[in-house]
């Protein structure tokens, strides 16, 4: 799994697994949130560490480092003295999730036309390809995710891509709470599109996709009418 060189960041795409013994802190954090994003966590269940550390064959020392990965990223929300539980993002949320997005990933787009190096190239329409054959099987939630925060490691500015780090998986949590269809037929194309933008240094049409996808993805989260509404949640 790809990491920037300080801070490290976590995404939702799942990291290798190991057959045997405790699984690595990165495979846990990325089986917890898979999870998550698949429902089989939700903002209704009722789970602790321990149940926790049970589930994933985990030391519970590790799972409250996971939780708290999480509760950062507001994916968890940690009380004291309260069963950790997964968040759920109202619209106001998500709306400004996805307008930091907008702001940060015009920016990305524009820095990954220069000079872009095939080997990264390479990796990206690989990732593309992968999440061209989820999709035909359902969802691809964590690859497009994965997509953006490749893209954002490509551009060169770490800040930059830190940052996005941290609206990436909120965004991912939106995208599975809702009955929308994100990440549908089209966004690996329109992914592809902008790979092929950035190849070029084409920084006007990059930008232009880069708009119009989160425009795409903005309008099936919001305009939809079917974000997660914190009312629904069990307090």
């Amino acid at each position: 799994m790809n990491s920037f060189a300080s801070p490290q960041i976590f995404t939702a795409l799942p990291f290798p697994r190991t057959d045997t013994g405790k699984p690595p802190a990165n495979d846990l954090y990325s089986r917890i949130f898979d999870a998550i994003l698949e429902q089989r966590l939700h903002a209704a269940s009722r789970f602790t560490e321990d149940s926790l550390a049970q589930m994933f064959s985990a030391r519970r020392s590790d799972i409250r480092g996971v939780l708290t990965q999480l509760s950062h990223q507001q994916i968890i929300i940690l009380r004291t003295n309260h069963r950790p539980r997964v968040a759920a993002p109202d619209a106001e949320q998500t709306r400004q999730t996805l307008h930091a997005r907008r702001l940060t990933e015009i920016t990305l787009a524009r820095l990954a036309c220069q000079q872009p190096r095939p080997k990264d190239l390479k990796r990206l329409r690989a990732l593309i390809d992968s999440e061209r054959q989820c999709t035909a099987r359902g969802p691809a939630i964590r690859l497009s995710g994965e997509f953006h925060l490749q893209l954002a490691e490509m551009a060169g500015n770490a800040p930059l891509a830190h940052f996005l780090g941290t609206l990436v998986p909120q965004t991912s949590l939106a995208i599975a709470q809702c009955d929308a269809q994100v990440g549908g037929d089209c966004a690996w194309q329109e992914h592809a599109e902008i790979v092929d933008a950035v190849e070029r240094e084409d920084v006007v049409r990059a930008e232009m996709l880069m708009n119009r996808h989160l425009d795409h993805l903005e309008e099936a989260l919001l305009h939809s009418g079917s974000v997660v509404s914190q009312n629904r949640v069990a307090g």
